[in-house]
């Protein structure tokens, strides 16, 4: 371990440093330990990243890009002095061995087997990218004066070309150059967006409480807006309709309630319905004397006595015909002849009084 830090080294008492140089030597052992294992090999262990997504032949799973391995390095070839390496490595998901080695020409990682790439590549031409110049290009540009020339006609065409996409590019990034401005209107946003959040909250807190509902309110959206638009509530009835039947109903309504009536009244009611209101109570049959009537003769005033007894000669009921009050001349024929006319009204007179009967 003492290889491992710049300090704390223990030399053994026998170590020489003419004769040994250095603990790895002393130790028989290779700085890189492990890792040079087989270097005898010309294959050195190296901590390799994946340069891009591929597909394992071995399991078919995905490996993305930036997964580490260990993978064994080699010299396989050179491209002109760049040397060619090729990087040999085990899948983590199954027992498939990759291999993978690097493209001087291309500038990139080519697989040798074990894997498939996954195709994420694009055309720089078709992107409108600015395309390297080829070596061949390069060397006839130095040595052709007239291909330089044509060169150059073509690539101010270009320019020409580009120069609107220039100028708004320009622009663009001109109205990001002042970051005050830019820092100041983007609060200014949120603010105004915060507010009329704070507004919808409480405008939704107001409505739960006055409807006492406990689900929470969504925002409103412009399919709801046009929905509710086309929604009508009213009542089956409008006003006017109702202050119509209203008067109506207190037009044909009796100017007297029958709940204020008097005694006179009452006893008018009594005089009317006769026995039959008494009896349908389930009370005692209606007298004469119990409406407070009393019966007298024709001849005699009202403060004659009335003989006891059933009617007699001279006496009629309210419900009997009047009878003549004096006997004519001229016998019986006169009295069993009846009367030329009806009279015009009973001689018997009724006196209803209201007091008690039993104080006559």
């Amino acid at each position: 371990q003492g290889e491992r830090k710049g300090t704390n080294k223990y030399y053994p008492p026998d170590f020489d440093p003419a004769k040994h140089g250095s603990l790895n030597k002393y130790h028989h052992s290779h700085p890189l330990r492990e890792r040079a294992r087989k270097l005898s090999q010309g294959i050195l262990i190296i901590r390799f990243e994946m340069p891009y997504n591929i597909w394992c032949d071995g399991c078919k799973n995905h490996i993305g890009m930036g997964v580490r391995y260990n993978a064994e390095k080699k010299k396989v070839g050179t491209y002109y002095t760049t040397p060619i390496y090729r990087f040999r490595m085990k899948c983590h998901l199954c027992v498939n061995y990759i291999e993978m080695q690097t493209d001087p020409a291309g500038c990139d990682y080519v697989i040798v087997s074990g894997a498939r790439r996954k195709e994420e590549r694009w055309d720089m031409k078709d992107n409108e990218q600015v395309l390297p110049t080829e070596r061949e290009e390069k060397e006839k540009l130095e040595t052709d004066a007239m291909f330089r020339l044509e060169h150059g006609v073509a690539d101010r065409a270009t320019l020409q070309r580009a120069v609107p996409t220039l100028a708004s590019l320009q622009e663009a990034q001109s109205a990001w150059k002042d970051d005050f401005a830019l820092n100041s209107r983007l609060r200014r946003h949120f603010r105004e967006e915060k507010k009329t959040l704070r507004e919808e909250e409480e405008e939704a807190a107001a409505l739960q409480a006055k409807a006492g509902l406990s689900i929470p309110l969504v925002q409103e959206s412009e399919e709801d807006r046009r929905l509710a638009a086309l929604l009508k509530y009213h009542s089956p009835d409008s006003y006017e309709e109702k202050q119509r039947m209203k008067r109506t109903e207190i037009s044909s309504r009796s100017w007297f309630s029958p709940a204020t009536g008097g005694r006179a009244s009452e006893a008018l009611r009594k005089l009317g319905l006769g026995g039959r209101a008494l009896r349908g109570r389930g009370g005692p049959p209606a007298t004469l004397a119990g409406l407070g009537i009393v019966r007298r003769r024709s001849g005699e005033g009202p403060e004659g006595p009335a003989e006891p007894g059933g009617p007699e000669q001279g006496e009629t009921t309210p419900c009997s015909p009047p009878a003549p009050t004096s006997e004519p001349q001229g016998g019986a024929e006169a009295r069993t002849a009846p009367p030329a006319t009806p009279p015009a009204a009973p001689s018997t007179s009724l006196v209803a009084d209201y007091s008690d009967s039993s104080s006559e």
